[in-house]
């Protein structure tokens, strides 16, 4: 049993035989993509507060630490990425800042706000006006939660992780699996674009590896809502010494992804982070949203790479590589018309006209660079 299922009411059934067949899939069982994407975008750390304390992560800050971006900031921003020619702005944050944060629930408070997603969703407000379309990725939510902040988000995201229940995440703040699948199943439910992931090299093993790709492909065969998962190694840092992924880790588990995942969902390797390179062979089509302006805020030390280097990289796969909106091309309305994956603030910024709507319909439909 995944731990925290029975908590969250998550009825998975994942089986041993499925387990067992895909941890015999090596990298000479999938082939190479096609095509390789990718999202221009712009990075938004709307605060560093977090409710919990995993030990790979250098993103988030202790109490009395923590930072909140305010408005102008925010829009200063975004409007930097509507000149370089960006579509998405990435909104992050560590999960639901708890008690501890009480100058960021003060600082909320003064802006007329009694949460964390009240004022996400002012700033995505703000996005779309501007001229981007935001995606963010705010953790574990609650279904009144994220309904809060669909409707103004293009897509949105959170990394599984693992099923596994692990050190990393030990502690008396420590996240389950159990709220992670909970909020790929709210995202179903609510019928969001979304994004996910695990993150290789936290203590978890090969059965738990296998198990985490085939619960998110379970929940996509239920609501048919995941885009993308991202296959990420952890990386050593200044919280985190326990050792990285080797290549053949890395090729092998990216793989396992692309054998278990239907073909319309993306495997994304991200640039900055993995050897991209060498696992062109494993089935990965996607780079990410990568920035020409903003800095990996969770992974400061690792630098976006230029878009001349991801041209290299499909060159040395001998692929084209084409420009994305962070909305998936599948999920977009072919015309004007609202569908179920496509909000009614969303489709209007999609179709305006002016300088962000010819902006998106350049991308539309994988724009090759």
């Amino acid at each position: 049993m995944i731990p925290g299922a029975d908590e969250y009411g998550i009825d998975l059934a994942v089986r041993e035989a499925d387990i067992d067949s895909l941890l015999d899939t090596t990298p000479d069982d999938v082939s190479a993509a096609p095509a390789l994407t990718f999202a221009r975008n712009v990075f938004v750390p709307l605060t560093t507060a977090c409710r919990y304390t995993c030990t790979y992560c250098t993103y988030y800050d202790p109490p009395g630490q923590a930072s909140l971006l305010k408005p102008d900031e925010i829009r200063d921003i975004v409007r930097m990425g509507a000149r370089a020619g960006c579509t998405e702005a990435l909104f992050t944050f560590g999960d639901d800042p708890d008690e501890r944060y009480e100058r960021i629930h003060r600082e909320l408070e003064e802006m007329g706000h009694d949460s964390i997603h009240s004022y996400l969703r002012e700033m995505c407000e703000l996005t779309l006006e501007e001229g981007l379309l935001p995606h963010s990725n705010p953790g574990d939510q609650t279904y009144e939660q994220m309904a809060e902040v669909a409707d103004v988000n293009a897509s949105m995201g959170v990394m599984l992780e693992t099923t596994a229940d692990l050190k990393a995440h030990g502690g008396p703040r420590s996240k389950t699996p159990g709220q992670r699948l909970n909020t790929l199943r709210n995202a179903g439910e609510l019928g969001v674009p979304f994004t996910t992931g695990i993150l290789v090299g936290i203590g978890e093993d090969w059965e738990d590896r296998a198990e985490s790709l085939l619960a998110i492909r379970e929940l996509h065969e239920r609501y048919g809502h995941i885009q993308e998962v991202i296959i990420q190694p952890v990386v050593e840092n200044e919280r985190w010494g326990n050792g990285e992924p080797d290549l053949e880790t890395m090729r092998r588990v990216t793989a396992m992804a692309r054998s278990c995942l239907p073909e319309e969902v993306s495997v994304q390797s991200p640039p900055n982070l993995a050897p991209v390179k060498e696992l062109l062979d494993c089935g990965i089509d996607d780079l990410g949203g990568v920035s020409p302006v903003t800095d990996d805020h969770i992974n400061p030390e690792h630098k976006w790479p230029a878009l001349q280097e991801l041209r290299e990289v499909a060159d040395h796969g001998g692929v084209p590589l084409r420009e994305r909106l962070p909305t998936y091309e599948r999920f977009l309305p072919d015309s004007g018309v609202e569908n179920d994956w496509v909000s009614e603030p969303v489709g209007d910024a999609l179709r305006a006209e002016g300088e962000a709507g010819e902006r998106y319909r350049r991308v539309r439909g994988g724009r090759p660079v």
